[in-house]
């Protein structure tokens, strides 16, 4: 088992010539062979979460630790912690014109093993074949150049492609919901599915019930004004899609303004 443990994790990012403060002392703490779902009001520190955990620059982590199996990784270079088994499935994924999404994804998996253990090409094919067809890609979109032109649910997929083709020890995935239609949701969930076990766990950034409705969290952490304000099982982002966050709030005792 793997532990992807979150410690008073305080970031702040640069508004206007300024340091604000998003994240003000995130505790969390995530295994393997578990899904971790976050929730909460735009603008709380979601999407600042997923991305200090994988090292974006343009955010400071300026207290707390993020440790990989009790290694902390805060000062590490992106492609450091990819190679540790981190992996980011983005809201709007970059398009990169001249390189292939199979060219791309090889590369990726070379990069996680030693020089004398590279992948074959027949074992790729193979490999990505079989998720393409999980996926209900079109084999043409291996050859195409990485996201360009991909509409948004393509994208999207091609994200899940990317996570079952790497077989990261954790993935951030970052509102991979938004913008998909339901059967595109229902495929994109089942490469999540997919995943699952004890080589695996995740933190899914969500706003809707509906993504969970199909994978199911072992755990849900809601944040509000940059901390965790409340945690609990699958049930309390059912309470969340019938209340809201002002409820839940109010029982805690916190300043919050539904948005208008």
């Amino acid at each position: 088992m793997s532990t992807l443990e979150i410690k008073n994790l305080h970031v702040s990012v640069e508004d206007n010539g300024e340091q604000k403060e998003i994240l003000k002392g995130i505790n969390m703490t995530v295994n393997t062979n578990e899904i971790h779902a976050i929730m909460g009001p735009n603008g709380n520190g979601k999407s600042t979460l997923a991305a200090a955990i994988m090292g974006n620059p343009t955010y400071e982590v300026t207290d707390g630790q993020i440790l990989f199996d009790g290694k902390d990784v805060v000062g590490m270079p992106v492609d450091e912690r990819a190679r540790l088994g981190l992996f980011l499935g983005m809201q709007y994924p970059s398009e990169i014109p001249g390189i292939t999404n199979a060219e791309f994804l090889r590369a990726a998996i070379n990069s996680r093993r030693s020089e004398d253990d590279q992948i074959s090409v027949m074992d790729f094919i193979k490999k990505l074949d079989k998720n393409m067809s999980l996926l209900n890609m079109k084999e043409e979109m291996a050859e195409r150049y990485l996201n360009e032109g991909f509409s948004g649910g393509e994208k999207k997929r091609n994200e899940i492609l990317q996570l079952l083709m790497i077989e990261p020890v954790f993935a951030i995935l970052d509102e991979i919901d938004s913008g998909l239609d339901i059967d595109a949701l229902k495929v994109v969930s089942k490469g999540v599915n997919a995943m699952r076990g004890e080589k695996f766990g995740a933190l899914i950034i969500t706003h809707y019930q509906r993504l969970l409705d199909y994978i199911t969290p072992d755990v849900v952490h809601i944040i509000m004004d940059g901390k965790v304000v409340k945690t609990g099982d699958a049930e309390l982002a059912k309470r969340l899609e019938v209340e809201g966050y002002a409820k839940i709030a109010e029982e805690l005792g916190l300043d919050y303004k539904e948005e208008a």
